[in-house]
């Protein structure tokens, strides 16, 4: 068994020689968003620019003895303005990066996908958890399990697409993605069988961008993660145990995977959103200090592969 939070440690030394990355924070109005963005800083993964009420922020700064001082901060109202005041740095370019700080994610992703804000793009909006599951020899990324409640075959299309390109952000080489089901035989009465049958042969006729990496479905939790219940029932597959991406059938699924493996077996959960010009960090006041930090590592990889992309294009 690998060493808890192993993972994630390789995730922040990825980011060593990356520069800070402007970041807007939503409204950090409580100790857990506030001082998430001042460690993230002093490790050098954010340029943080808070966003919100300045007087309550300064409030919290003082009980938890915080220093702000070389910290950008922006004045907003309220929690509404503060998202509103956040995109719009990010549409003008002043932020790279999107942090959710103490308001609801709807608040914040309401503002984001407004058409007004500039933020959208062609691809759907969907979320990303990056685990550390100290069971496992890799980081496993389980998406949708946040923004998307039950999708749609189309936008399920654009979840692996989101997915995959994260995967190579984070420098995993051919990732392999897995749909999720109950059963790996395809069953015309549990339609997320179907689903992944579909995807599968959309895959193939190149109607998802996967550029030659694998996909497979449906496959069970077991069938997609361990090679013993692989070889156990026979499965001939290049994903089915060696699964980097698991892509769940709706958010329910998603997120009692994600919950189960963060409760009950000491796995630590990175959140993202991707899918607009910027990545969003989602943290939640849970979640651990590396948990945090490992969302800001990801976020900046994100970041940093678009920008590398966008260079190519150009070139």
């Amino acid at each position: 068994m690998e060493a808890k939070h192993e993972k994630y440690r390789r995730l922040l030394a990825l980011c060593k020689s990356l520069p800070p990355t402007p970041t807007a924070v939503v409204h950090p109005c409580d100790e857990s968003s506030l001082k998430g963005a001042v460690q993230a800083a002093e490790l050098g993964l954010l340029a943080p620019i808070l966003v919100g009420p300045q007087a309550r922020i300064a409030a919290v700064a003082k009980q938890f003895s915080i220093d702000l001082r070389r910290f950008e901060r922006v004045d907003a109202p309220h929690s509404h303005a503060a998202a509103e005041t956040a995109v719009g740095l990010a549409s003008e370019g002043k932020a790279v990066m999107l942090m959710k700080g103490s308001l609801h994610t709807d608040e914040l992703m309401s503002a984001v996908v407004r058409k007004e804000a500039g933020l959208r793009t062609s691809r759907r909006i969907s979320h990303c958890f990056v685990m550390d599951v100290p069971a496992l020899d890799r980081a496993i990324i389980i998406t949708d399990a946040a923004v998307n409640i039950l999708p749609t075959l189309d936008e399920k299309v654009d979840i692996i697409e989101n997915a995959v390109d994260l995967a190579d952000a984070l420098g995993l080489k051919q990732p392999k993605v897995a749909l999720l089901s109950a059963m790996e035989t395809v069953n015309p009465k549990v339609p997320s069988t179907l689903d992944a049958a579909a995807l599968c042969k959309m895959a193939q006729r190149g109607q998802i961008k996967l550029d030659g990496r694998l996909i497979d479905g449906p496959l069970a939790l077991d069938n997609a993660i361990n090679l013993d219940a692989v070889k156990i029932k026979k499965i001939d597959s290049p994903v089915a145990g060696r699964a980097d991406v698991l892509v769940v059938p709706d958010l329910e699924a998603g997120n009692m995977l994600a919950k189960s493996l963060s409760f009950m077996a000491e796995a630590d959960a990175a959140g993202i959103v991707l899918g607009a010009r910027v990545p969003v960090i989602l943290t939640s006041r849970a979640d651990s200090v590396t948990a945090r930090l490992a969302s800001c590592a990801v976020a900046a990889l994100v970041a940093k592969a678009r920008v590398e992309t966008a260079a190519r294009a150009v070139a």
